[in-house]
């Protein structure tokens, strides 16, 4: 628990802070987020979930709190982030600020996944295969060649900025901070994945970029690590009946703060995702079988993994011939509508065909077995003292595909075993990509489980926060959607701001409701071009790309020439070209879809009109919410007003925040919705935004 030590040294720490920080504001907020924090986190098994509005300091706030803590328990502070924005944030700006204050020093070290970070291996195999044979897959064709065109000429001189600067000492191998672009050709052959790497045995282990930042985390006080790459630790079996620990540091002895938290449950439903092009799996077993006989070969060995080669041969056959079986079964069962653009089939409940379900419980069998064999074929090639270029790249490809059969083990799994009574089913469908391929695939509908599996169960202690976690100051959803222990604390802080004086909400009398899309389309129009100030900084927002374009189409020429969308440019160069303009006094107007909504940062002349075309209510057809829909109704539940009205709630809120970044902003958040006004959930939505300024026209 909290002693009175920490809780002293925590004062101290929050003193020093206060007096170093040029015109730093004691705010009652941050002062209410440091004690909550601290108690969370000096609690084993603690848990909290704290809303912390734009400018409540919440980074500041927790590592006064955890650094403390931490160092009173002689834990770790680990931080996690779901952008690279906020990562750089803390860790070249606020973190050493903060320790420059505090008068003490601490280790930290930045922690991400393993494809952005150089693979010397593979970047010497790349350089090595422009010189001639290598190109060609060393004398084994396609099935080794590391190009899937031929290299441009960039390409062989990013090559050469790479391998110098990273040889002169001056990159230290972090893709994010590469001397030369690493364009999507590039990116796979000088990077690797878990299954691509041969770790120790790798003969440029002792320089490996990667493994040096592994080796900076566990010398590490403090971790800054994107939420990704926790979600994808606390779920790796360590050996010992538990999960975490593989990559950073053991949960039990870590303190979690999840910023940016209001992104975990959609992050933790995507490690549990998984899917099967079938096309695509019979053609890289023909390759596979190609790379095993070239592994006996290398190997000199009659049997691997207990099976001769024949033997392995009929196993991927086998494997090949099942997988088409399934094929034609899903293809004589279901016939897709042409008229749908993304063709799907769902099983309701997540209940698929029974003979759907019993290909997959035999493909389930022999993947497995495929991937027992292949794991021993792999091992023989990477542990031969001797092998040269050709082991490396068989390595290197082997890993690859035991990735792709672990996928698809994790699919027919999903697909053939049954659901937990008093749990939600797993979403299982099948859509025909535009190739005319059959994707199979599977999912988790909520996060509830696997958190509390690996995180509540196993972490130390854990924080979560964010500008938005609750749906006007109720926690349910959200406690639900990452199930929150009974026991957790929940707190929505107040803003700092004077919202009411520094902002309007206004809801203009549209006469058109969403739901009828050209009308509406034309009526967003209209009300943009008479009453945006074209010669402001704005931001709008909408729901879909097809209703971006359509508004695009219907404005006047002179309006189009101001506005920047999403997609045109790179985000960055969109930004930086809006600022510009804004700056130089011409105006510029963002058009923009939900990752607009979230963390874009436009202060002052910027931003002063954000316009919310329509509420943000998920789409209908994602195959995941609406197997947990069912489900909810399925147990006499209503999940409009239980999950898709906070959720649209939380996002409203989200996208307001794009407004008032300081004290000195000023302007106005104007929703083309009327449904807030003419729908029963609306008056609900529009009493748990924050307290601006109410001007709703009457029709």
């Amino acid at each position: 628990m909290l002693t009175d030590a920490t809780k002293d040294a925590i004062r101290a720490a929050y003193a020093r802070l206060k007096e170093g920080l040029p015109g730093f504001r004691p705010r009652v907020a941050q002062g209410r987020m440091i004690a909550e924090v601290a108690k969370a986190l000096a609690t084993e098994g603690g848990a909290a979930a704290i809303e912390a509005p734009t400018g409540t300091g919440k980074s500041m706030a927790y590592l006064v709190a955890g650094m403390e803590v931490a160092r009173a328990q002689k834990k770790k502070l680990l931080i996690a982030t779901a952008t690279v924005a906020l990562q750089e944030q803390l860790v070249e700006r606020d973190i050493p600020l903060y320790l420059k204050l505090d008068g003490r020093e601490a280790k930290v070290a930045l922690a991400k996944g393993m494809g952005r970070y150089l693979c010397l291996r593979n970047l010497r195999m790349a350089q090595n295969s422009l010189a001639g044979s290598a190109q060609l897959g060393l004398g084994l064709g396609d099935d080794l060649a590391l190009w899937s065109k031929p290299p441009q000429e960039q390409d062989k001189q990013a090559l050469g900025r790479l391998a110098a600067a990273f040889d002169k000492g001056e990159w230290n191998g972090d893709i994010d901070a590469a001397p030369a672009p690493v364009g999507d050709v590039l990116r796979p052959l000088v990077t690797t994945s878990s299954g691509g790497c041969t770790g120790r045995r790798c003969g440029y282990f002792a320089v490996c970029p990667l493994f040096a930042a592994r080796r900076a985390i566990g010398d590490a006080d403090i971790v800054v690590a994107n939420q990704d790459l926790v979600l994808a630790d606390l779920t790796m079996p360590n050996g010992q009946d538990g999960f975490g620990g593989v990559i950073l540091p053991k949960p039990e002895e870590t303190l979690y703060v999840f910023d940016e938290a209001h992104r975990v449950p959609a992050k933790a439903i995507d490690r549990g995702a998984s899917e099967v092009y079938l096309g695509a799996a019979v053609r890289q077993l023909s390759r596979l079988g190609r790379q095993v006989h070239a592994a006996y070969s290398l190997t000199d060995k009659e049997t691997l993994g207990k099976l001769a080669l024949d033997a392995g041969d009929a196993k991927l056959q086998e494997l090949s011939d099942a997988l088409e079986a399934l094929e034609k079964e899903i293809r004589l069962g279901w016939l897709p509508d042409p008229a749908e653009r993304e063709p799907m089939f769902r099983g309701s409940l997540g209940r698929l065909p029974e003979a759907w379900a019993a290909h997959a419980q035999g493909l389930y069998l022999l993947t497995a077995e495929v991937q027992r064999w292949l794991g021993a074929v792999r091992r023989a090639v990477v542990e031969m003292s001797e092998g040269g270029p050709t082991q490396e790249a068989l390595s290197r490809e082997l890993g690859m595909a035991l990735e792709r059969i672990g996928n698809q083990l994790d699919t027919w799994r999903a697909w053939s075993t049954g659901d937990a009574e008093d749990a939600p089913p797993l979403a299982r469908w099948v859509t025909l990509a535009a190739d005319q391929q059959l994707v199979c695939h599977a999912s988790a509908v909520s996060a509830a489980g696997l958190l509390r599996e690996v995180l509540w169960g196993n972490a130390s202690a854990v924080v979560l926060t964010s500008a938005t976690l609750s749906a006007g100051g109720s926690f349910r959803g959200y406690a639900d959607a990452v199930g929150l222990p009974d026991e957790a604390v929940t707190l929505s802080l107040p803003s700092p701001f004077d919202l009411a004086a520094q902002a309007s909400l206004e809801v203009p009398a549209l006469d058109a409701l969403p739901d009828a899309r050209e009308e509406h389309a034309r009526a967003v129009s209209d009300w943009l071009a008479a009453h945006l100030d074209w010669d402001a900084g704005n931001l709008v927002l909408f729901t879909s790309r097809a209703k971006l374009d359509r508004v695009l189409q219907l404005l006047p020429l002179d309006k189009v020439r101001k506005v920047r969308a999403q997609g045109s440019l790179g985000k960055a160069q969109l930004i930086a070209e809006h600022v510009a303009a804004v700056e130089a006094g011409k105006g510029s107007t963002l058009f923009g879809l939900a990752s607009f909504g979230e963390g874009l940062d436009l202060p002052g002349r910027l931003c002063e009109t954000v316009v919310i075309t329509q509420l943000p209510f998920a789409v209908p057809t994602d195959p995941v919410g609406a197997t947990y829909a069912e489900w909810l109704e399925s147990r006499g539940r209503n999940p409009f007003l239980e999950v898709s009205v906070p959720e649209a709630t939380r996002l409203l809120t989200q996208y307001c925040g794009r407004l008032i970044r300081s004290e000195a902003d000023r302007g106005r958040i104007v929703l083309l919705d009327r449904r807030v006004v003419t729908k029963r959930y609306g008056a609900g939505m529009l009493r748990a935004l924050p307290p601006f300024r109410r001007v709703i026209e009457r029709a």
